[in-house]
């Protein structure tokens, strides 16, 4: 694991965003940082493609393709940064992510999100990492292969979570 020392307060949205892009690079294929969309918080999403085969080390999964999407907001009205990490399965419709928003106190400062398409079908609290944003990519990485697994499915369809 690598240990990040840096002051936070000093980091920099497209600086931050282009290291995450350089830590993806070396697992993820086509990494590249985008401006997000006007439905998306903060300024950058990275995004980088994988064959989720390969990445959890299971050849019988049954996705073929996957990406992963990671941005964070630096400024809020939190003492810490928002972030957004996200696992999609596009031809199943599938996105597992971890949210450091604003959207569910009721969870906590951090959520864990399973979706089919576009529709939410569980929302649980996820623990809160008050490090520096490289440091949270890593620790979401290392938990990344558990969490997709656990996604319970029923009629080909993601229900939740065991």
């Amino acid at each position: 694991m690598v240990v990040f020392l840096a002051n936070r307060a000093n980091l920099q949205s497209k600086r931050l965003h282009d290291r995450i892009q350089n830590r993806l690079s070396a697992e993820f294929d086509d990494v590249h940082r985008r401006r997000t969309e006007p439905r998306e918080a903060g300024p950058y999403r990275v995004v980088g493609t994988v064959n989720p085969r390969q990445f959890l080390d299971n050849e019988a999964y049954p996705a073929a393709t996957a990406r992963i999407e990671v941005g964070f907001q630096l400024q809020t009205s939190e003492l810490y940064e928002y972030y957004w990490f996200n696992w999609v399965e596009p031809d199943r419709q599938l996105l597992v992510g971890w949210h450091q928003d604003n959207t569910h106190d009721d969870l906590g400062p951090v959520h864990l999100q399973v979706n089919d398409s576009s529709t939410v079908v569980e929302h649980r609290p996820a623990s809160f990492i008050d490090s520096h944003p490289l440091d949270v990519i890593e620790r979401r990485l290392e938990s990344l292969p558990d969490t997709v697994t656990a996604v319970e499915w029923e009629d080909g369809r993601p229900v939740g979570l065991r």
